[in-house]
């Protein structure tokens, strides 16, 4: 039973964050929608030079422009999440009709002379169900044929990707914000491969737009947005998709021997708590669960939809911009303690049992984080292993593991596996993994005899490379797969390669199963195009059973990895820096203060940018770098640096017990940092320093590297992430 007084600390939270949507919200807004999607009949409205200036859409379109150059996760902001047809806000009604007709302009010239059929579906977030209808009723006013979940329910980002390959579907549109706040969406566009479209894709679409607006201004007609009607025959709610994804799983994670594991441990006494956040997760899981015959396993906890996720990094802090003590909402990423501690964990677990597994979900079922109840005894193994926990009471813990050590659990029980069946030597092996991703996976891989190939982050960089995978095994099955990664080395794959995960740093991962899939007009793919916490809980619970009948917890296994793969960077942290209050309810006032925080963002990233491509480009010696940074971090110790390497979109420092990436978000007012290597302290100390710089040039960096080329470094990051980008494709 959840604490009262928790429960009474979420309500209060809850009814600030809307008390503060009610009193930023013009009474002109509330009075009525753009669309009143309650009509039945087709819908138009037609959008003029007046309306354009009094929705303020060419500023609305240099917003979505600036954020579909990085196309990452669709293009995402916050909403009014009262009123959604708020265009003060990034993501509203009048955007996401403008952006919908843009694509599906583009869908249009890309698909001439053929029927276009889609999915559309998205998971709960705020308007989830109005933003699906929205865009349903404007594709089929353009003739597309739109399919919807039975009901227009809930679906996971997995399954509508999957769908979309496996039934060769022209692409779809899914509405999520993946782990973000509860205020922020987005139309997460998916290719007719299941993938997320690149940034060029995107910037289409803004051509697109810029056109719709350019005829609204200058036509004496304007531009004319028309909405089908609800009846339209081209809106089928016709799938659940369930079937074909256990036959799926059946090929790959959810084989006969998992599911033997999983049985024999709920036969003897085995429970997995599985939270999933208040997200789409229980809804899809449950019936894949039952058509598995595992669904005895698992009790559920936050399992009724809910936008404001039953709390979950909501809390009280100082905004860094004002001072002030407001409402923050941290987001609802597990791998970060901080969001852990909003959890409600250390009431829910007093009565647990040392061992208890929890999996906990993120909203739209992509990332998985796993977590054990532990002794208070193992607190200080915990700790020196890197391993985060909450506590309890006076005789239990809560360890939180991080992706980075969940997932070498789960490959090397893969590995296993596959040797165990005499799989392993039928395929050469490849693990694909973004740059800030631990090294200690790649220390793994050398031990097992797996191949490591790194790209930037995001998990369209890793459908990418599966992508260049794919080719040459289409043109050239007889030959060695031979990829260049995003450090710039030339990586042999072997013949006829397959995956033992790919996954990147943040919690999402996928695994290959050793048949191509086949979708069924024939096409083949080496695994699927978007990470997925069903995928990855099957495989973890298959593990966790084999670990309960063995009376191990994950920390033994993991000290047993660490052992037999000669692991050594065994320590790993990832932090944000955020230069604004994202739940800012008043959209002014946010826009202000994300505008002076990005300012802050990129001078950081572009002095190590700078570093970077400066070294790249030959115009300074590692040793001129090193003086720079010891000019600047006095504290810090650069003698052993090997390497700073530009990484797609941000930069790595290489040392060599340790590493460094420093990264700007592409879509918001934040700094990423990463580290790992084999000291602790080190590991934390410099990545406290590092990414925390203000950007500040002293004389010595201004006197070695030209200020044109630290102006203009943002259009040599473009091109050069760019060559990588279609290199091999």
């Amino acid at each position: 039973m959840p604490d009262v007084t928790r429960l009474k600390a979420v309500e209060a939270l809850k009814e600030e964050f809307f008390r503060g949507v009610e009193n930023s919200t013009p009474e002109e807004i509330k009075r009525q929608p753009i669309f009143d999607l309650s009509q039945p009949d087709e819908i138009r409205l037609n959008l003029t030079k007046a309306l354009v200036e009094h929705y303020q859409l060419d500023r609305w379109l240099a917003d979505y422009e600036k954020e579909a150059k990085v196309s990452t996760s669709g293009v995402r902001g916050p909403q009014n999440v009262t009123y959604y047809w708020d265009t003060r806000f990034p993501l509203n009604q009048l955007g996401i009709a403008l952006a919908t007709l843009a694509k599906a302009a583009v869908f249009k010239e890309n698909n001439k002379n053929k029927e276009i059929h889609k999915i559309v579906s998205g998971e709960v977030r705020y308007n989830t169900k109005a933003y699906v209808e929205l865009i349903s009723r404007l594709q089929a006013g353009q003739g597309i044929h739109i399919h919807q979940p039975y009901n227009n329910e809930m679906t996971t980002i997995w399954l509508a990707s999957f769908l979309i390959f496996i039934q060769d579907l022209a692409g779809g549109e899914y509405v999520t914000s993946s782990h973000a706040i509860s205020s922020k969406t987005s139309t997460k566009d998916l290719d007719s491969q299941g993938s997320q479209f690149m940034p060029e894709m995107s910037l289409l679409f803004v051509e697109k737009i810029r056109g719709f607006l350019e005829q609204a201004k200058n036509s004496k007609d304007g531009f004319t947005i028309t909405l089908a009607s609800k009846d339209n025959p081209l809106i089928t709610q016709d799938f659940d998709g369930l079937d074909l994804y256990v036959e799926y799983l059946r090929r790959g994670v959810a084989s006969e021997i998992n599911l033997d594991y999983i049985k024999q441990a709920a036969q003897a006494g085995m429970k997995i708590i599985f939270d999933t956040v208040g997200g789409c997760m229980h809804k899809n899981m449950v019936p894949i669960c039952q058509r598995l015959g595992i669904l005895d396993i698992y009790t559920w906890r936050n399992a009724e939809a809910d936008p404001f996720f039953h709390g979950i990094g909501k809390t009280w802090r100082q905004n860094p911009s004002t001072g002030k003590n407001e409402f923050f909402d941290l987001s609802c990423d597990s791998t970060l303690l901080p969001v852990v501690k909003t959890m409600g964990y250390e009431y829910d677990l007093k009565g647990a049992t040392i061992g208890q597994i929890v999996l906990i979900t993120d909203p739209d079922g992509d990332r998985l984080v796993v977590g054990q109840v532990e002794p208070v005894t193992k607190a200080k193994k915990l700790t020196e292993l890197g391993i985060n926990y909450i506590g309890i009471d006076a005789e239990k813990i809560f360890a939180v593991y991080d992706p980075t050590y969940s997932f070498l659990m789960t490959m090397d029980f893969y590995a296993q596996q596959l040797k165990a069946a005499g799989r392993w030597d039928k395929h050469s092996r490849v693990l694909i993994t973004t740059a800030p991703s631990s090294k200690m996976w790649n220390e793994w891989a050398s031990s097992v005899g797996a191949k490591v190939i790194s790209c930037p982050v995001g998990f369209k960089e890793i459908a990418n490379v599966m992508k260049k995978i794919e080719k040459q095994l289409r043109n050239s099955p007889n030959k060695e797969v031979v990829l260049t990664d995003i450090f710039g080395a030339e990586i042999n794959l072997g013949l006829n390669p397959r995956i033992v995960f790919a996954g990147e740093e943040s919690g999402g991962m996928i695994t290959g199963p050793e048949e191509l899939i086949t979708s069924q007009g024939g096409r083949q793919a080496i695994a699927m195009r978007e990470k997925s916490a069903g995928e990855a809980s099957f495989i973890i619970t298959a593990l966790a059973a084999d670990l309960f009948l063995k009376k191990k917890s994950l920390t033994d296994y993991l000290e047993e990895i660490f052992a037999a793969n000669n692991i050594v960077s065994r320590y790993y942290f990832r932090n944000d820096i955020v230069y604004y209050n994202e739940s800012e309810t008043d959209p002014e006032k946010m826009r202000s203060e994300k505008l002076a925080g990005e300012v802050r963002r990129d001078k950081t990233d572009k002095f190590f940018l700078g570093l970077a491509l400066a070294y790249r480009e030959g115009k300074i010696s590692l040793s001129v770098v090193k003086n720079i940074l010891a000019e600047v971090f006095p504290d810090l110790d650069f003698s052993d640096l090997e390497n700073i390497v530009f990484v797609g979109e941000s930069t790595q420092l290489q040392f060599s017990n340790i590493f460094v990436q420093v990264r700007r978000s592409g879509t918001d007012a934040k700094m990423r940092g990463y580290t790992g290597g084999a000291d602790k302290a080190r590991c934390q100390k410099y990545l406290e320093c590092l990414f925390g710089y203000n950007g500040d040039l002293t004389p010595q960096y201004q006197q070695n590297i030209p200020a044109d080329f630290y102006d203009n470094i943002y259009v040599l990051t473009n091109k050069l992430y760019k060559e990588y980008l279609y290199q091999d494709l």
